[in-house]
């Protein structure tokens, strides 16, 4: 039984060996399939990896470039806001200067414009005083009056008020019409050539001999002879009136010239305001009119009205002073002048 035994070993140690070769077959596989399965993970964990490195490595350098852009960009920004505090510290002085001059400016403003309105004011009256022109005086103080309302100082306001005194005594003056009279006077005078001479029309002498009777016996035609001469030789005249001076063609001429030069005297005497002149030599013109030209004329009567008319008007007004307004703006500038100091 012994010997029956000992055979029967081996196979029972197969029969035990085998599920465990198996089960370490098994398990081999399963190792090494694992070990491929992890290998091959591992192998794709590289690859990711790599590939994540190599995007990173690439990332990395478009990150540095942008750096770099960047880094060149904050420079340029820096050296733009360097030019620009530079430009804007510029600014600021300019600024600065520009606010001290419209300081000194509206310092000096009130002064300048009394300055111009005294101007203006001296202007007026000289045109008052030397020209006697009272137009351009009117002007010339409205134009002050503008310049005193950009001030609200009350001493402006009080300036205003004397020249509007002044003003409205200007606008009030009665108009004279200087031009027109001075046209009609120097057309008087280039007419004086046209105006026929008194001395012009001389009486009538009837020329006309009797017609002889030839029917009348011979002492009626001797009668009718005698008396036709006799007509002849008489002459009556109206004595009532003075008969006008016969003039020679010298005196004709010397005549009209000088009363051509009474009419431009007389229009001197206008432009300059001279009333005792102009008076006087219309008054002389008018009086050799009448004396030596047909008064009966229309043209001669026309000039002789005109004349009239003209020396009855008066060309000189009582300007008025405006020294007030100019003196007050004299103290005005005077007072600024002393307050600047």
């Amino acid at each position: 039984m012994t010997e029956e035994a000992q055979p029967s070993q081996p196979q029972n140690l197969l029969r035990l060996l085998s599920p465990a070769l198996v089960i370490a077959v098994i398990a081999i596989a399963l190792l090494a399939w694992q070990w491929l399965d992890t290998r091959q993970r591992l192998t794709a964990l590289e690859l990711s990896l790599s590939q994540k490195l190599n995007s990173f490595d690439m990332r990395n350098v478009e990150n540095t470039v942008t750096a770099k852009q960047a880094e060149e960009k904050v420079d340029q920004t820096t050296a733009r806001l360097a030019v620009i505090e530079q430009k804007l510290a510029e600014s600021q002085d300019q600024l600065e200067a520009l606010q001290t001059l419209y300081a000194e400016f509206a310092s000096n403003r009130e002064e300048r414009t009394i300055s111009e309105v005294e101007q203006l004011l001296v202007i007026a009256s000289e045109q008052l005083q030397l020209a006697n022109n009272p137009k351009t005086a009117l002007i010339a103080m409205q134009t002050a009056d503008n310049r005193l309302q950009q001030l609200d100082k009350p001493q402006a306001i009080q300036l205003r008020k004397q020249l509007a005194k002044d003003i409205t005594r200007l606008q009030t003056l009665p108009a004279v019409d200087m031009v027109g009279t001075s046209l009609r006077l120097e057309v008087m005078a280039t007419e004086v050539e046209k105006l026929p001479l008194m001395s012009d029309h001389h009486p009538r002498v009837d020329d006309k001999p009797i017609a002889p009777v030839y029917q009348a016996s011979r002492w009626q035609q001797l009668a009718g002879e005698v008396w036709l001469d006799i007509r002849q030789l008489i002459r009556i005249e109206r004595i009532d009136h003075p008969e006008p001076p016969l003039l020679m063609p010298e005196q004709i001429f010397f005549l009209r010239e000088n009363l051509r030069l009474r009419l431009l005297t007389a229009r001197i005497a206008l432009l300059q305001h001279d009333e005792a002149t102009y008076h006087s030599d219309l008054s002389a013109a008018e009086g050799w009119i009448k004396q030596h030209f047909d008064t009966s004329d229309s043209r001669v009567q026309n000039t002789i009205d005109t004349m009239h008319q003209m020396a009855n008007s008066s060309i000189s007004i009582q300007l008025p002073d405006i020294s007030d307004s100019l003196n007050a703006a004299s103290r005005y500038k005077l007072f600024l002048q002393k307050g600047s100091k």
